[in-house]
């Protein structure tokens, strides 16, 4: 969740919805996502809206979080009923941040219990938390499986300890096999998060930490590319020439790598960046933000959406604790997406996905379009044909610039 904020409305104090929000919501599947700021050290590479145990006190601080999520929680259920939404359970749930595990597992487990409680769980329902390895033991993983958790997404980044200094990880690479074992012997599926570009990472140690990641049989691995976000610690030391800078043909290298041996040890892309075991491991809650679903988001700077009203919460901790606190609405603005808008974040987001793009879907310029995409060999050749645009992997590399090419100027 990055950490700055965009512009946008006003957003109303008391939080309702305009009717947009409400039509057609039955038939949409709602999810919650729950944002926990919180880690144990800022890492060099990352703009995520995170702070130290040490920077916050009051009611931002991680003794009394839980107590405050719970709060959005319940004006949550308020604003969604007094706006008209239909009552429907969640279909997904995702705790991010941060390192949701820096809090107790029985206060990951009580905002849990509080939104179940409002919205209940679809069947099967997907509830997942991101974990660092060294903020689990097997008694907290029990814990949240005991308590509705489903799923947990490990974030590994590499099997290399001098690629792990550089990326500022405080965990050993001995510790992951510990914790996938600890989360199966608790009943979680298991997913790990890699990043590769790094610099100073060499291609062999990029196949190494993939070697490494999928020996430990995940259901799911998530492999992004190291973007450098102006402000933080990693982009002044590159611009000081600490460390070397980015390579997009380096990028270009480790992607295929991954998607090559990532395939065949028997997963399957369906997103740009993530691979699942089977088509029911792919980490739903993701799907739901890349086809437009409903959710709210909980926590400091989390964004929500529903029906097309797209809202954003202060970034402060102590800021979003004070409205909450004053019953007021922890959003900082919003927007309402018009039609055009929607299509083109549909196009943008539809178009990374296995599942395709309907062309039918496309106007006159992106239809024109696919031609020169399958003679350019970046959308499979039968795609036009069966109404359907996916990506080759040369096309998977340049998603952005296939995505300019079918929107219009």
């Amino acid at each position: 969740m990055p950490s700055i904020l965009p512009l946008g409305d006003p957003a109303p104090s008391d939080g309702l919805l305009p009717a947009q929000a409400v039509d057609g919501a039955a038939g949409r599947a709602f999810g919650l996502y729950v944002h926990i700021p919180f880690c144990a050290v800022r890492c060099g590479y990352c703009d995520f809206n995170t702070y130290t145990a040490t920077e916050l006190g009051g009611g931002a601080s991680q003794d009394a979080y839980a107590t405050t999520a719970v709060s959005e929680v319940d004006f949550a259920a308020t604003v969604l009923r007094d706006s008209g939404l239909p009552d429907r359970p969640l279909s997904t749930v995702f705790f991010g941040g941060g390192t949701p595990t820096l809090l107790p597992a029985e206060d990951l487990a009580r905002i849990l219990t509080a939104a179940v409680g409002h919205w209940g769980l679809e069947p099967g329902a997907e509830v997942t938390t991101e974990a660092n390895p060294d903020s689990v033991t097997p008694a907290s993983l029990q814990v949240l499986a005991d308590a509705g958790f489903t799923r947990v997404s490990f974030g590994m980044q590499s099997a290399v300890p001098h690629v792990l200094k550089v990326l500022d990880r405080t965990h050993t690479p001995s510790r992951v096999p510990q914790v996938v074992q600890w989360a199966r012997d608790a009943g979680l599926a298991v997913s790990l998060d890699l990043i590769y570009g790094t610099p100073g990472e060499s291609l062999e140690d990029w196949r190494f930490s993939l070697e490494t990641a999928l020996s430990y049989q995940p259901d799911h691995i998530s492999a992004y590319a190291l973007i450098v976000e102006d402000g933080t610690k990693l982009a002044a030391q590159i611009r000081r020439g600490e460390v070397p800078g980015i390579d997009d043909d380096d990028h270009a290298d480790k992607y295929e790598l991954a998607d090559q041996l990532i395939g065949a040890a028997g997963l399957s892309w369906y997103e740009v960046s993530n691979w699942s075991r089977t088509p029911e491991q792919a980490c739903r809650h993701n799907l739901a933000y890349w086809r437009g679903d409903d959710w709210w988001g909980i926590g400091p700077g989390a964004h929500s959406h529903v029906g097309g009203v797209r809202w954003w919460n202060v970034k402060h901790p102590t800021a979003y604790a004070g409205r909450l606190a004053q019953g007021l609405s922890p959003a900082a603005g919003r927007e309402t997406l018009d039609a055009e808008t929607r299509d083109v974040e549909r196009v943008m987001l539809e178009a990374r996905l296995v599942s395709g793009l309907a062309t039918s879907t496309l106007g006159e310029h992106g239809r024109h379009a696919v031609a020169g995409l399958i003679a350019d060999g970046l959308v499979e050749p039968p795609a036009a044909f069966h109404g359907t645009l996916v990506l080759t992997l040369k096309g998977r590399l340049l998603a952005d610039a296939v995505v300019r090419r079918i929107l219009p100027d």
